[in-house]
């Protein structure tokens, strides 16, 4: 992985110790004609070393007296996926060759999780999505899915570009224009071979719908949903008001119950002095206007006069 240390093997299949002032090794990419690292006896110069690897590769010489000649490799860039010799010579030996070893450095990175923009606006004969990843390496494959059913939508309703950025690294960004549907929902697949991963992030265009000549954003209800459900709040705002009101009337007229006009009841006779006073102004009794009060139902309703108040 891009920015990892790793390990090229090189071993010796003999057993036993090597002298170091008796070897001569080499690390070196043959196709460039690059020298990655090497060890000379009683020289660590490292003038011949590639300036891309001068600080970055190192052989241990512990592990080289056991015959392990294994290059390790710091901070592995892009540029370091190739083929690596390791060729160990023996002085005792008039420089005989001992061991040749090559060993193919893959280098990966991984893309950033694709974001997917999409249509914002109204359009009239076609959407656009865009999709953007960065960051990754090797080379991508860029797929467009139509997320209905799975399927591969057309390569040629999609325009890709990948670019290397300061890094080594790949950005993609791939433009998808298809025809106005009502409902779409597509998906945007970047693919790294070499790690075999799939990173696919979908449009979310099933948030938009409408009509041809303009894009509404969706609250996940059909029509016919959402008109029930204005219904039903109207419904309970209008059960909501006649309460109010009918509260609204308890509180402001007294309580009681109102039987409508009744005749004259005809009072008891009072025993004692009361019984013969007659009646008349200022004297109990007597009711100086013509809606009098009957005290037994206290509503203030008018009452039938009496005989006697003639």
């Amino acid at each position: 992985m891009v920015g990892s240390n790793v390990e090229l093997g090189c071993v010796s299949p003999e057993e036993g110790s090597f002298d170091l002032n008796d070897l001569f090794v080499y690390w070196q990419i043959s196709e460039r004609n690059t020298v990655v690292t090497y060890y000379l006896p009683q020289n660590s110069s490292t003038t011949h070393v590639d300036s891309h690897y001068r600080s970055r590769a190192w052989l241990s010489l512990d592990s080289m007296r056991r015959g392990d000649f294994s290059l390790h490799l710091f901070n592995v860039t892009p540029q370091d996926g190739q083929k690596f010799h390791c060729l160990v010579f023996r002085k005792s030996l008039e420089m005989k060759q001992v061991l040749q070893t090559v060993v193919t450095l893959h280098v990966a990175a991984n893309y950033s999780m694709p974001v997917v923009s999409t249509p914002s606006g109204p359009l009239q004969d076609e959407l656009t999505f865009t999709c953007t990843s960065t960051n990754g390496y090797p080379r991508p494959n860029v797929y467009w899915i139509n997320k209905t059913d799975n399927s591969l939508l057309d390569a040629a309703l999609q325009n890709s570009t990948v670019s290397l950025n300061d890094r080594g690294l790949y950005d993609v960004v791939s433009v998808l224009r298809i025809g106005w549907t009502p409902n779409v929902n597509v998906g945007c697949c970047i693919e790294n071979v070499l790690l075999h991963q799939n990173l696919t992030v979908s449009s979310q265009a099933e948030a938009f719908t409408g009509t041809q000549d303009k894009i509404i954003e969706k609250s996940g209800l059909t029509p016919q949903e959402q008109t029930t459900i204005l219904y039903v709040v109207a419904g309970c705002v209008a059960v909501a008001v006649v309460a109010a009101g009918w509260m609204c009337w308890k509180k402001r007229c007294p309580q009681g119950h109102y039987a409508g006009a009744q005749a004259a009841r005809p009072e008891p006779e009072l025993a004692g002095e009361s019984a013969r006073t007659p009646r008349g102004p200022g004297r109990p009794g007597h009711c100086p206007s013509q809606t009098c009060a009957d005290p037994s139902d206290g509503l203030g309703f008018p009452s039938r006069r009496s005989p006697d108040a003639r």
